[in-house]
């Protein structure tokens, strides 16, 4: 796929990324366990650039998948920004950037994942250091959900442990029943410089409502 610039965002080249050592994600796991990843994991989530500046990563979507249940849930959840995938196509392009904001001392994630018709549709999160686990991902109106990681068969996953409101200095636990289910996301290496990003909600009850699955490269200048 062909380079990808954004706009007022500085996009770091791949080929002299400089690497600040940047503990924040190894914090949260033990050292044999942040050992046991891919040294190409490591790096992509060792980076740390300067305030407003941006990664880029672009890609096409492989695998894409919802229940009946999933589609209405992604529709309702755009009631708070729409932070779940809409649409089953695959062979798709599909780019992720991600921005360092020093405000939160966190970072900003944006997908965008095109449509053969319409525009493309594009979700905002912000990962944050922060909650009960250490590390939780707000996606809009108050909420967030905590989000546990762990190393599986050479991949950094990210578990959902809780889901949140946060009303002022209030951070409301929801009820399981006000939830989606367990949200994981899977980072796994593939060689060659590519990665693959994959998404499950899966519900107690009903099982798995969504899955989407995505392979990427960093994006050149």
């Amino acid at each position: 796929m062909t380079s990808t610039r954004i706009p007022r965002h500085p996009v770091t080249p791949a080929s002299n990324t400089v690497l600040l050592d940047d503990r924040r994600f190894h914090n949260l796991l033990p050292d044999e366990e942040w050992g046991r990843l891919p040294l190409a994991i490591w790096r992509r989530f060792s980076k740390r650039f300067a305030d407003g500046e941006t990664v880029v990563y672009v890609g096409e979507v492989k695998e894409a998948s919802f229940t009946l249940l999933g589609f209405w849930l992604a529709q309702l959840a755009r009631l708070i920004g729409g932070p779940l995938p809409t649409g089953t196509e695959t062979g798709v392009p599909m780019v992720v950037t991600v921005t360092e904001d020093a405000a939160s001392g966190g970072q900003i994630w944006t997908r965008i994942c095109a449509r053969s018709h319409g525009f493309p549709q594009v979700i905002h999160s912000a990962k944050r250091f922060a909650g009960p686990t250490g590390l939780e991902e707000y996606v809009g109106c108050g909420v967030s959900m905590a989000l546990r990681i762990s190393v599986e068969h050479e991949a950094l996953v990210f578990h959902s442990t809780d889901y949140a409101l946060q009303i002022g200095p209030l951070r409301l636990s929801l009820p399981p029943w006000l939830t989606p289910g367990d949200l994981t996301v899977t980072h796994s290496d593939l060689g060659d410089g590519l990665f693959r990003f994959t998404l499950d909600i899966v519900h107690p009850r009903f099982g798995r409502l969504i899955r989407q699955s995505a392979v990427f490269r960093e994006a050149t200048s």
